[in-house]
């Protein structure tokens, strides 16, 4: 579980980061302006839209086929049943 906090924490921040940035450039692009009042609305935007695509892509795997949840699934559990009998 630790992993998985960890990487999710991980896609986030350069999901935010990636996110600002490309926002910034194009503001800059069309508009010529860069400003602190620019960041912040910037980041307003763009830190939720982190938030949904890190859901999106880590719990629901719109791109994975059925098959692929499935043997991942059975890994999950077998893992788990390794762990309990260690115990």
């Amino acid at each position: 579980m630790k992993f998985k906090i960890g990487r999710l924490a991980e896609f986030f921040v350069i999901g935010v980061v990636v996110g600002i940035a490309e926002d910034l450039i194009a503001v800059y692009l069309s508009t010529g302006q860069f400003s602190f009042k620019i960041v912040w609305i910037v980041a307003l935007v763009a830190i939720p839209f982190a938030v949904i695509s890190e859901l999106i892509v880590d719990y629901y795997k719109p791109f994975h086929s059925k098959k692929e949840k499935h043997e991942e699934a059975r890994r999950h559990i077998l893992k788990r049943s390794e762990i309990l009998e260690e115990d």
